[in-house]
């Protein structure tokens, strides 16, 4: 009985491995919103890692994370650490290009609770008299996270704290005075 229990154990954990390794490697987030704030302002205040606890759904989530700014403070070079809770975990994210009221580039690099790299986008397209602004990821998945994957949806999850870290930039950029 033993041995059938063990067997059945085993086969199960071959089959969950061979189902992952079909899985894709890449992991995509994307999600927009619009405001009514133009696409200068809405730039501004995501190229300044000073201005991110104001809008950034993780600084919610963890209040006590310790978070640490290096090289400028906006701008490529700037590098933004933190490292909290095990719902934010660690890691880093440098500004690796910056093009005034059109696109932010990030280098995001994860330390736990699983290294990882990925890369970040954000765009401002301008709409009517506001802005579209576009939060993207992208990542490969290590095989841990395609088995995760089976489970979880994890590109729900990222794109549901996007889609709050928008909403939390809208409102900030909506009251902000107009310059």
């Amino acid at each position: 009985m033993l041995k059938k229990i063990l067997l059945g154990l085993v086969l199960i954990i071959a089959s969950i491995c061979v189902i992952a390794s079909f899985q894709s490697d890449d992991m995509n987030v994307t999600r927009s919103a619009t405001t009514t704030a133009s696409p200068e302002a809405v730039f501004k205040v995501v190229n300044d890692f000073r201005q991110w606890d104001s809008w950034s759904p993780w600084s919610k989530i963890d209040p006590n994370m310790k978070k640490t700014l290096e090289g400028p403070p906006e701008g490529v070079g700037a590098i933004y650490k933190w490292s909290g809770n095990n719902e934010v975990g660690e890691g880093s994210t440098k500004l690796i290009e910056s093009k005034p009221t059109e696109k932010i580039g990030m280098k995001l690099e994860f330390v736990r609770p699983f290294a990882g790299t990925s890369d970040v986008q954000f765009t401002f397209t301008p709409e009517g008299t506001g802005t579209k602004i576009t939060w993207a990821m992208q990542s490969k998945k290590p095989f841990i996270g395609k088995i995760m994957g089976m489970f979880m949806d994890c590109e729900k999850m990222c794109g549901d704290q996007f889609l709050e870290g928008l909403a939390n930039l809208k409102k900030v950029v909506e009251a902000a005075p107009k310059a």
